[in-house]
């Protein structure tokens, strides 16, 4: 039954057949709403506040890549791509954006229903908490991480991998373990794992921007994955 607590999908295609039938299927479980292009796009994404949107890579006015980071610069939507790129350098671009999920067309509908619901899962409450490391800290109930005092611009990506890890200080993960933990799938071959180093990457790039020593905080663990360890090992969480 769709009651007004069911999450809201944007679906962004400007090929008819693929956004009405796409847009059919998840009416069925979704409050849905559609576009063809970008500037409608994102004017009924600012009236309809969908909690996940789906973008074609290729639109008549702008790439589902830019649509996606302008997206995430208004709110923390989650984000799943489609496009018949099956390039993996397009496909890191894409994720590095701050995108969910990617799916190849064609593709079946089974599937992007799964791979909805296992995005959506990110949304399970968590108790809220805030956990300290000097000068770093990262805050679960505001999603927000700030570092010498400043906000760091994480995608909700980005922020999950990060309070994960910080959540396990001096843990050890390896890459598909991160996958299966953070992205909510079994990881089945190494360009899935490549996607982990990308994130990191970002995450490490932004930590610097403000304090250079910050690269320090997550260690890679060479062969096998990362471990959060800033140089203060006294951390305080604040429920």
């Amino acid at each position: 039954m769709i009651t007004n607590t069911t999450p809201k999908i944007l679906v962004v295609d400007d090929d008819p057949s693929i956004r009405n039938l796409v847009h059919r299927f998840l009416n069925q479980k979704y409050q849905v709403d559609s576009a063809a292009d970008g500037e409608t796009a994102l004017a009924v994404f600012e009236k309809f506040k969908p909690v996940l949107v789906i973008l074609d890579w290729n639109l008549p006015d702008t790439t589902g890549y830019h649509l996606c980071q302008e997206m995430q610069r208004r709110t923390n939507v989650f984000a799943i791509m489609l496009s018949s790129r099956t390039d993996e350098a397009d496909k890191l671009k894409v994720l590095s954006a701050g995108a969910d999920d990617y799916i190849c067309k064609p593709f079946g509908l089974e599937e992007l229903a799964i791979r909805i619901e296992v995005v959506l899962r990110r949304m399970r409450p968590v108790t809220p908490s805030r956990i300290v490391f000097d000068q770093f800290a990262i805050d679960s109930a505001r999603r927000e991480a700030t570092l010498n005092d400043r906000i760091l611009k994480l995608t909700t990506l980005e922020f999950n991998i990060l309070y994960f890890l910080a959540s396990h200080s001096g843990q050890s993960w390896s890459r598909q373990q991160l996958i299966e933990k953070i992205w909510g799938w079994n990881c089945q071959d190494t360009g899935e794992e490549q996607v982990v180093r990308v994130h990191i990457g970002q995450i490490r790039k932004k930590m610097i921007q403000v304090d250079a020593t910050a690269s320090q905080f997550i260690k890679t663990i060479r062969g096998y994955g990362y471990r959060f360890e800033p140089p203060s090992r006294t951390a305080m969480a604040i429920c």
